[in-house]
């Protein structure tokens, strides 16, 4: 894929900007203290969904709108934060909007994506299941499939990417969890738009490292499973296009495990109060990981959203570290 460049980045933000504005990025004393070096944190977790992907979802839809005016509606496949975008985006554009999420998907995101106007299916036992579903589902009904992993979608959430590395361009390195790829590819493309020298490290979970192994091994490789609390992070089969592009330009991938998440979750809330879910924790969780290579370094968190169901959270707070 073609990485949206400066120009492209910034015609995205007055798409994104209508909906929502920037985010803030903070540097928590407590978390410098912790991490034991400068940190930032740029808080997807305060968008109008509570996650990142909302600026994906808005110039993906509203490019939708203008080539294809006569369109009946969209279909999407998620495990929350996507479906979320596309249903908010897809209201703001007067589009219908269907999403399939797996069995045992967040009863709070799926109240969300409700609340939000859109249609929900339950199908398959994974993400994968729903996806592959979605596809002929948008056959049956006459409607457009929105895939979780795009040009469009990441052209949109570069946005926040170039929001923080203007905001903080003395980042040595950056680090952001990684669920099909936007994400991560959004921040690579805002580094080298800026033409800056931060080095970007994925961050995915232990029992879901399909993008780890693709790392390692130099070509898209899946799992048979991605069984992780952090749903944002479970992903077993990987986007070719995503793995080049960090394969490329990536620094490396760090695996955490369940309890480094949920330690970080812990963490974010007793250091700076908001409420991480799993994948918008990883990135600390890395960090900490990784404490000895990052002292008298900057480094950035992206939080990238705060969308965990309350008792998840509360069983996760009343443990011990």
């Amino acid at each position: 894929m073609e990485l949206p460049t400066k120009s492209q980045i910034q015609a995205a933000t007055e798409t994104v900007y209508t909906a929502m504005p920037a985010t803030p990025q903070y540097a928590w004393p407590l978390l410098a203290e912790r991490c034991g070096t400068t940190v930032w944190v740029k808080h997807e977790n305060h968008s109008p969904i509570g996650a990142f992907k909302v600026r994906g979802g808005l110039l993906y839809m509203s490019r939708l709108r203008a080539s294809h005016p006569d369109s009946r509606g969209v279909i999407t496949a998620t495990r929350g934060n996507h479906g979320q975008s596309i249903a908010f985006a897809a209201r703001a554009n007067g589009l219908r909007a269907v999403i399939v999420v797996p069995e045992g998907n967040s009863p709070e995101k799926n109240a969300a994506m409700v609340a939000l106007g859109a249609e929900l299916i339950i199908h398959g036992h994974d993400f994968q299941e729903a996806y592959e579903y979605s596809y002929g589902l948008a056959d049956e009904r006459g409607l457009t499939l929105v895939p979780s992993f795009a040009e469009d979608l990441v052209a949109g959430v570069s946005t926040y990417a170039l929001e923080f590395l203007t905001a903080a361009p003395d980042i040595d390195t950056l680090y952001v969890s990684i669920g099909l790829g936007s994400g991560i590819c959004s921040c690579i493309a805002a580094r080298e738009a800026l033409g800056l020298t931060t080095k970007i490290v994925g961050v995915v979970a232990e029992n879901a490292p399909c993008y780890a192994l693709s790392f390692t091994q130099g070509q898209p490789v899946s799992t048979n499973s991605a069984d992780t609390l952090a749903d944002g992070l479970a992903c077993r089969v990987p986007d070719d296009a995503a793995v080049e592009v960090i394969n490329h330009f990536a620094e490396r991938i760090v695996t955490v495990s369940e309890a480094e998440i949920k330690a970080a979750m812990r963490h974010y809330f007793t250091d700076t109060h908001n409420v991480a879910e799993g994948a918008g924790a990883a990135p600390l969780a890395a960090l900490l990981q990784e404490r000895g290579q990052a002292t008298d370094r900057t480094v950035g968190l992206v939080l990238s959203g705060g969308n965990v169901d309350r008792d998840l959270f509360q069983n996760i707070l009343a443990e011990t570290d």
